[in-house]
């Protein structure tokens, strides 16, 4: 047998079968615009990643702030089931799950009665995961957070989106949220606002931070959108958690 000729063809076939099953995954980021009975389009963005899933709405040309839902996530063949830990439009929905059939079609997610739009497969930037909240500096003494609490604080990246989102599970409380796009470059985290459920103004904004990852967790420092010294420590999301 040539074994040239044989890598020749197994090469191919094993970058066409990585191709076909990055396509048929949720990881990362997707995108999909649907118009208003106004005709004002709105601008949907979900991001999955290592088992959660959150999912905003908001005015794109504006990025007026329309809602947002997410919690945790599997699949099942074609059916994807996901349990709320926040829903801005139903609080009532909080713990409950739901299933809901998908399919993957020309690269595209149909779910929902939508026709979803990859932005990214979770990648360039280094900080893909979910993330909460666990250590906060305060008058030059770091704070350790119970993140297995039910008042969270998580941050959802796929590779270039970014969310982050303050609820209570026990409660049902919803506190905000924010999000936009991302870079990772040379030690710098750099944000750029989307949407902002606080204060729209700030959409269009950018923010950028000193991250370093240490034992797993994300060291963020810089200045807040206020203008204030930060420094919080991140830790990555398990599904326990």
């Amino acid at each position: 047998m040539n074994l040239t000729k044989t890598k020749c063809i197994i090469i191919p076939f094993l970058f066409l079968f990585c191709s076909v099953l990055q396509s048929q995954s949720f990881d990362g980021a997707w995108e999909t615009v649907l118009q208003n009975e106004a005709g004002v389009d709105t601008h949907y963005v979900t991001i999955f990643s290592y088992g959660f899933v959150s999912e905003a709405f908001f005015d794109k040309e504006t990025g007026k702030f329309g809602g947002t839902w997410g919690g945790s996530f599997n699949t099942n063949n074609a059916t994807f089931n996901h349990t709320y830990e926040f829903a801005t439009f139903d609080p009532s929905l909080v713990g409950t799950s739901e299933s809901t059939e998908f399919e993957f079609i020309d690269g595209q997610l149909h779910m929902a009665d939508k026709v979803w739009t990859r932005i990214d497969d979770g990648g360039p930037g280094e900080l893909n995961g979910a993330w909460l909240i666990s250590g906060r500096k305060r008058g030059g003494e770091m704070r350790q957070m119970d993140t297995s609490r039910p008042r969270k604080t998580m941050k959802i990246l796929s590779g270039t989106r970014f969310q982050w989102i303050a609820y209570n599970t026990e409660t049902k409380e919803f506190m905000g949220t924010g999000g936009g796009t991302y870079t990772t470059k040379n030690g710098k985290y750099t944000e750029l606002i989307g949407f902002f459920s606080r204060d729209d103004s700030r959409v269009g904004a950018s923010l950028e931070f000193d991250y370093e990852i240490k034992d797993g967790d994300w060291h963020h420092s810089g200045l807040s959108s206020k203008g204030m010294p930060i420094y919080e420590i991140w830790s990555k999301r398990t599904l326990s958690e």
